[in-house]
This record gives structure tokens, C-alpha cells and sequence, in this order.
């Protein structure tokens, strides 16, 4: 994955307090991570950095819409999606990122690439299922609904039709069943 110095915040040159960054997010930024599960993306991010004397926290929240494919139809859709995350990162001997709250970089650090983590906001606020709104409320117009909707219609008026072409004998047989 290359490095975009637009995700790089250098850190040391910050004055304490908080500042704001704004992010555009688009499939570019995903081919980077190797990511494709999304024919189009427009999702704004936020990020809230406050940086203290012994450590900075980040708060991030995101916005927008990502094109993908209904699990049910195979249509393409729309899908609303929007999350938040918060970081803590704190200074040590060693790099370490276990926690996926919390972010240890060794003392001489002076700059935090946010990527990953805005990537991970992303892509973990997608659910796993996802369903066409038309599917949903039945407003979903498709070549493939049509071609079924038609095929039901004749069956019900080939069942129709046997009904109508019962033999007068068992309707009598029938009559003497519910006579009693």
C-alpha cells in the first residue's frame, strides 16, 4: 500500500487542543488497500484530533454512500452507510497496535498515517447482508421480477382452469360428504 501524505498528520508541529481534519473518500483511496467490494464510494470523513501533553485522542465519523451489488437481486444500489471510531494513541518503547482502541508509538514518532484506520471504520460499517430497498418495500422493477411475475400469472390460471373442468360426479360425491 503506498503512503498519501494526505492521510499523514504531523503530530509534533501541533499546538495542544483540538483540530479538525476532513477527509473525501472515493475507490480510489480502496484500490490502495487492494479493496473492490464497491463499484462507486462518495463518503466524507471527519476526524477530531486533540492532542494533550502526554498522549492524543482521535475521533472519527463518517458519512456518504457506497454502490454495491443486492445479495438477493444482483441489482446495483445506493447503500447509506455512516459510523464513528475513537482513537486513543499513547507514547512508549515499542510500536504497538493490538488494541484496536488504543495505538502505542515508540517516543521519537513525529506523524500518524490515519489511512488504515479510516479504511477499517469503512469497511466494517458495511453490513454483511445487504438488500436492496426495493426489495424491502416491493417497489424493485427488474427484467428478472417481470420475467417471474409473468410466469406466476399463467400458472394460477392453469390451476384455475382444472378446477373448472371438474367432473360433475365428484361435486355430487363431495355434496354427500358435508350433507351429514
Amino acid at each position: 500500500m503506498s503512503k498519501s501524505k494526505e492521510f499523514l498528520i504531523p503530530f509534533i508541529g501541533l499546538k495542544l487542543g483540538k483540530h479538525h481534519f476532513e477527509y473525501q473518500i472515493n475507490n480510489t483511496f480502496f484500490k490502495d488497500f487492494d479493496y473492490d467490494e464497491f463499484q462507486s464510494s462518495d463518503i466524507k470523513v471527519s476526524l477530531v484530533f486533540e492532542k494533550k501533553n502526554n498522549m492524543l485522542e482521535l475521533e472519527f465519523k463518517h458519512k456518504g454512500t457506497v454502490n454495491v451489488p443486492c445479495d438477493l437481486t444482483g441489482e446495483d444500489f445506493d447503500l447509506p452507510i455512516k459510523g464513528k471510531m475513537k482513537l486513543i494513541v499513547r507514547f512508549g518503547d515499542e510500536f504497538n497496535n493490538d488494541n484496536e482502541e488504543l495505538l502505542i508509538l515508540p517516543h521519537g514518532e513525529h506523524e500518524l498515517d490515519v489511512s488504515q484506520y479510516i479504511y477499517e471504520m469503512i469497511a466494517l460499517s458495511v453490513p454483511q447482508k445487504r438488500i436492496h430497498p426495493g426489495v424491502k418495500d416491493g417497489t424493485l422493477q427488474t427484467e428478472a421480477l417481470t420475467k417471474l411475475n409473468e410466469l406466476s400469472v399463467k400458472e394460477q390460471k392453469e390451476e384455475s382452469k382444472q378446477e373448472e373442468d371438474i367432473d360433475p360426479r365428484w361435486e355430487k360425491l363431495k355434496k354427500l360428504l358435508t350433507d351429514k
